[in-house]
């Protein structure tokens, strides 16, 4: 009986489930055995069932599917030399390998990662200054933050340090610091708003000179001494001010060593002229 009757035969509803079998296995059976001309065989005699399999995977497919349909054969001949045929609905079984291996590929296209533009092309590198250090070394070399005020925030925003063990460590109250947060973000915010207004800086800065006024900013932070807080004391009827340290110095200090171990009392001697006034490189 040629195979595309055989296949017809298969496929009718009152064909029972043992024929269906034992013709399924005599076809395996033969590709086993004789090789090429009865595997295209059997693809032939399953090929309705194959064809449904990949129309429905590749349906909304919006890609190329000839990937798909392939995966789809590929899951069908790999399951014919290992089908076992002791076992009934050999044919659902080989479709169902087909359905994987299909779904599978379908899976791996959705989830790879889809090219932006159109070829291949070069393209300028990502600005070295658009890290959150870079930024607020930045606004220090622009004198727009104090190194104290950009360490406070690198330690409090960026690296998780509570507010209050920053208050502790600079010796002042939680209050004192949280102002002096807030205003410094209150100006770091107009300063980057502004830039990205007027396109003043970004990426057609020169990157010579953004990093060299960072290595200024670090050295002239090292250096620096705590920033000093106004503290207001009442007596009397008249308010008198006094002046309390607010953040702590150190060779560890700077936007560069934020979340460091503050420095010992010992090391802090006398006052040294602020960030503002150390002298910056060229």
């Amino acid at each position: 009986m040629p195979l595309n009757e055989v296949r017809d035969l298969l496929l009718r509803r009152r064909c029972g489930q043992a024929t269906r079998d034992a013709v399924w296995a005599h076809l395996v059976l033969r590709s086993r055995t004789e090789g090429a001309t009865w595997t295209v065989g059997c693809v032939g005699v399953a090929l309705p069932g194959l064809t449904r399999i990949a129309s429905r995977l590749s349906a909304r497919f919006a890609g190329d599917t000839a990937d798909i349909h392939a995966a789809v054969l590929a899951g069908f001949l790999a399951e014919l030399s290992r089908v076992d045929l002791c076992r009934p609905r050999i044919m659902v079984r080989l479709w169902w390998a087909a359905y994987r291996a299909g779904y599978t590929t379908v899976r791996e296209a959705l989830d790879a990662p889809v090219p932006a533009g159109s070829g291949f092309r070069s393209a300028p590198p990502s600005p070295p200054w658009g890290h959150p250090d870079f930024v607020l070394a930045r606004a220090v070399a622009d004198a727009v933050l104090t190194a104290e005020e950009a360490e406070l925030i690198g330690s409090t925003r960026l690296e998780g340090l509570p507010l209050a063990e920053a208050a502790q460590r600079r010796g002042a109250t939680y209050e004192a610091i949280k102002k002096t947060r807030r205003r410094a973000e209150l100006r770091l915010l107009a300063y980057l708003s502004a830039e990205n207004a007027d396109g003043a800086r970004g990426a057609g800065g020169d990157v010579a000179v953004q990093v060299a006024d960072t290595l200024a900013v670090t050295a002239a932070a090292r250096t620096a001494t705590e920033l000093p807080a106004s503290v207001t004391h009442r007596g009397g009827a008249s308010a008198q001010k006094s002046r309390a340290q607010m953040s702590r110095r150190g060779s560890d200090s700077g936007v560069q060593g934020c979340g460091g171990h503050p420095a010992t009392p010992s090391a802090i001697s006398s006052p040294a002229p602020s960030t503002q006034e150390a002298p910056r490189c060229a």
